[in-house]
């Protein structure tokens, strides 16, 4: 081990893996929910193809997640290398071909999930190494600063009156940039450190348990990825300035890098599966409101509701599947990110199929919405019933 190596503190080890999720994630995965509406506005789009493009990106996602503990590279370097991909997809988006842009989406859908998957094992795996595993939380924080970031910086280019095409080109090159120091840091970190432990020195099965948690992992992308996804659109059904329902998602990005710290905090007072199941309700209720009630106030509270919980709820999960299988942490991280891909293809499609059903009209987007909430807060009930209404000991986050 280098000098270099043994130097890497670990506030770098969280900050690398921070610039790493905010990139792949709130880049490379989330930069198309705030400009979505502005691409519609400009006669790009229409909502329904909106639709197909996050389907597209999900796939990819899903494919991305199927295959990351498959890639014959370590987490740190396929980490890397599906980074420089996100930025260079990203960019690319500026060129204005409706099939062009369903291929970037699946593309860059893959290369977010290898980030999150090789992210969620080397970085997770110092830190545990290092004894500061409590830590981790800064790190998921990361999908929520870079939701914020775009969002914010969407806004004030909207202000500017830069064209979306150029929006694109811009966050690419942040994409890029964020890119930089990670890169910087795995290159120093010790491979050991960076490296999972061998997957074969544990079986590949798995409890039913486990398989239900997974299903509830993967029903939360289904619900969670309405709003996400529609956000901003349905701010501006309520409010057509661009400077007012740009918020919308600058807002939900905040409270996902807020609500990732204050589950560090949570950590220590309950165990990952109340968490779990005490944020899966939540976001239920946060999908819901807006589909019942579509004004401001709803907007918000779905806003703070979801953003709120969504990582959260990735936080335990990942969490959950490291310590019921801590030799096999790519496969299993890479069993619920897929799930994950899954649930949140459906919810695209199921949006866009609907709206494009003339009976429902307008009703097509808020059914979708209601079909989430009923999926999270029945998986909730499910979660509750195993981590209030258990004797065995509670193992905390």
């Amino acid at each position: 081990m280098t000098t270099a190596a043994r130097s890497v503190p670990t506030w770098a080890v969280v900050l690398a893996g921070l610039l790493s999720l905010a990139a792949a994630m709130g880049i490379g995965r989330f930069a198309i929910t705030p400009l979505l509406p502005l691409m519609a506005r400009d006669g790009q789009l229409d909502l329904a193809w909106g639709g197909w493009l996050a389907a597209a990106n999900y796939a990819g996602y899903l494919a991305g997640a199927l295959t990351a503990a498959r890639v014959p590279l370590r987490p740190a370097a396929l980490a890397v290398l599906a980074l420089l991909a996100t930025a260079a997809c990203t960019a690319a988006m500026a060129w204005p071909s409706l099939p062009l842009w369903l291929v970037l989406r699946f593309l860059a859908g893959g290369a977010s999930a290898w980030v999150f998957v090789a992210t969620s094992v080397w970085c997770l795996g110092a830190l545990t190494a290092a004894g500061r595993a409590a830590q981790a939380g800064w790190v998921y924080a990361g999908v929520g600063v870079g939701i914020a970031l775009t969002g914010l910086y969407c806004l004030g280019a909207v202000a500017a009156g830069l064209p979306v095409s150029r929006l694109w080109l811009h966050l690419g090159a942040l994409a890029l940039v964020l890119a930089l120091p990670v890169a910087w840091v795995l290159a120093r970190l010790p491979a050991t450190a960076a490296a999972p432990a061998a997957s074969t020195a544990q079986g590949s099965g798995m409890d039913s348990e486990t398989r239900g948690l997974i299903l509830c992992y993967g029903l939360m992308g289904f619900g969670y990825i309405l709003p996400a996804t529609f956000l901003p659109a349905l701010a501006r059904s309520v409010v057509d300035d661009p400077r007012l329902f740009g918020l919308a998602w600058p807002l939900f990005g905040a409270t996902a890098a807020v609500s990732t710290v204050l589950a560090g905090w949570l950590g220590r007072h309950a165990s990952r599966l109340q968490v779990w199941a005490v944020s899966q309700a939540l976001m239920g209720a946060g999908v819901l409101l807006p589909s019942l009630w579509l004004n401001g106030a709803t907007i918000a509270l779905s806003a703070l509701l979801v953003g709120g919980t969504f990582m959260v709820i990735t936080l335990a999960g990942v969490q959950e599947m490291r310590v019921r299988a801590p030799l096999q942490a790519a496969r299993r991280v890479g069993q619920v990110t897929a799930a994950f891909a899954l649930g949140q293809i459906a919810g695209p499609v199921v949006s866009a199929l609907l709206l494009q059903i003339p009976a429902l009209g307008s009703r097509g987007l808020p059914l979708a919405l209601q079909a989430g909430a009923l999926a999270l807060l029945a998986s909730s009930a499910w979660l509750a019933r195993r981590a209030f209404f258990r004797s065995e000991e509670i193992v905390h986050a």
